[in-house]
């Protein structure tokens, strides 16, 4: 070939992004250039401006959907580029955006382009067009000198819905009665409150990469020295933080569905709290497959304890025994009564039977054998 795009140089540009609503849903924007457009938009309307192709990086595949598409400018934006057709200037091509700081903010009907003129909504600001998340600039001086001046909404939000003092399953010591020997003292095990941790978020700049959506989507990648963080962010407030020390923080505003096709395993190292302001539902084998068991097994020198503060204790098997085995004793203690109804009462006994009743003992049977 003879002849190439760029053989002979580039004829470059600089200009605003007017319009992205590519008919053939390209990615193209549409470009008012400088020293080529007049910014009057009654001499030139953006309707009339050509097509800008944008060119990806090499990490995008660009074909089949394989890859970002469409890239992130929008109404406002400065770009740079060049005309793959030269001096003819209608086959312009976007290789990347410019972040300034704006001077002013758009203004609709004044007729004027370079800026976003139908929408007039960026830039939103007169400040770095670097986000406020990476940029983190603090109070110049005094006793709040290590304090935002500008924060980011998600930030100020975040730290606004942080939940505290959580409170966690209490099982309060009891001493319980036990037939023909002294009470015994249940031993408690107090569950103190916690809270969910506040936000590692120390950035830096220029180590804190960020992306932030049109709709307020957030995903940060922060490399703040002895302040490392990954952060991602719904504009709804879902999302989760991981910290410098790997603590991490995960936050659903609305339902959370966690579905499994195979198996699922979890370990967990230290302690598990769980609170549930609701009800709590388990549903084992839902498919009546054999063998699917509900099995809870507690180590050497340790409790299960179940506390009910106002309510009943319910178990119940349609088909099937419940069975009770213990490698000591069961005692029972009751404040009023124990009642117990059965077809069939036995009891085998390969000691002795100790009955100690401080009022009326009533046998009631239409015959009762004693041997």
């Amino acid at each position: 070939m003879s002849e190439f795009m760029g053989k002979n140089g580039f004829q470059w540009f600089v200009g605003v992004v007017e319009d992205r609503q590519d008919p053939k849903t390209l990615g193209r924007l549409r470009v008012r250039c400088l020293g080529y457009h007049t910014e009057d938009l009654i001499k030139l309307p953006t309707s009339d401006l050509p097509w800008s192709h944008v060119m990806n990086p090499i990490t995008s595949a660009t074909v089949s959907g394989i890859g970002q598409s469409p890239l992130g400018a929008v109404e406002g934006s400065w770009v740079v580029g060049f005309f793959q057709d030269g001096g003819d200037a209608q086959q312009p091509i976007i290789i990347g955006t410019l972040p300034g700081v704006p001077s002013t903010l758009p203004t609709q009907g004044n007729n004027k382009g370079f800026q976003d003129e139908v929408n007039a909504n960026y830039p939103k600001y007169t400040e770095t067009d670097v986000n406020r998340l990476a940029v983190n600039s603090k109070v110049a001086s005094g006793p709040h000198s290590d304090v935002e001046d500008n924060p980011h909404m998600s930030l100020t939000i975040r730290r606004a819905d942080r939940t505290t003092s959580i409170g966690r399953a209490d099982f309060d010591s009891v001493d319980i009665r036990r037939a023909n020997l002294t009470p015994a003292t249940l031993e408690g095990d107090d569950g103190t409150n916690f809270s969910e941790p506040t936000t590692p978020y120390n950035a830096e700049y220029p180590h804190n990469h960020v992306y932030e959506s049109e709709g307020g989507h957030i995903r940060e990648i922060d490399d703040t020295p002895s302040h490392e963080r990954i952060h991602e962010r719904h504009a709804s407030g879902s999302g989760y933080e991981i910290g410098p020390d790997g603590t991490k923080v995960t936050r659903v505003k609305g339902d959370n569905y966690d579905l499994t096709t195979g198996d699922h395993f979890a370990h967990i190292k230290g302690n598990h709290s769980t609170t549930v302001d609701g009800g709590v539902r388990v549903f084992v084998n839902a498919d009546a497959s054999t063998g699917s068991n509900y099995t809870i097994e507690v180590g050497n020198n340790s409790n299960v304890n179940v506390k009910v503060n106002k309510g009943n204790i319910n178990l119940v098997t349609s088909e099937g025994d419940i069975n009770l085995k213990s490698g000591k004793s069961i005692h029972m203690d009751a404040a009023q009564g124990i009642y117990m109804a059965a077809q069939t009462l036995s009891a085998e006994i390969d000691g002795n039977w100790v009955e100690k009743v401080t009022g009326t003992n009533t046998k009631t049977g239409s015959k009762i054998n004693l041997n």
